[in-house]
């Protein structure tokens, strides 16, 4: 078992910037990728960016790439998701998630963590 703490959501204004972390517990030896996905109010949830354990491959989806960052500290457990320049359809609960397999294949994560909500005001 793994368990995921997200942290650093809030409210933002349009422009801002915020820093989101997931902390990892349990059983962290195994070598997951991580990713991030959110949800916005009657949408479906999507990966917004991924990392492997090596932190090597990336992945963005078009509407974050070049505003948000992701990366990963091994030795503390923890992912993060950096996000730049963030617009009002940024908003969403963002979720952060670990899979043992491939980090585009979002049928592959194993273990999500509670969520956190990011808020950008226009």
């Amino acid at each position: 078992q793994v368990q995921l703490v997200e942290s650093g959501g809030g409210l933002v204004q349009a422009g801002g910037s915020l820093r989101l972390s997931c902390a990892a517990s349990g059983r962290t030896s195994r070598r997951y990728g991580a990713g991030w996905f959110r949800q916005a109010p009657g949408k479906e949830r999507e990966l917004v960016a991924a990392i492997s354990w090596s932190g090597v491959i990336t992945y963005y989806a078009d509407s974050v790439k070049g505003r948000f960052t992701i990366s990963r500290d091994n030795a503390k457990n923890t992912v993060y998701l950096r996000m730049n320049s963030l617009k009002p359809e940024d908003t969403a609960v963002y979720y952060c998630a670990v899979t043992p397999g491939i980090i585009t294949d979002t049928r592959a994560y194993e273990y999500w963590g509670q969520g956190t909500q990011v808020t950008v005001s226009s």
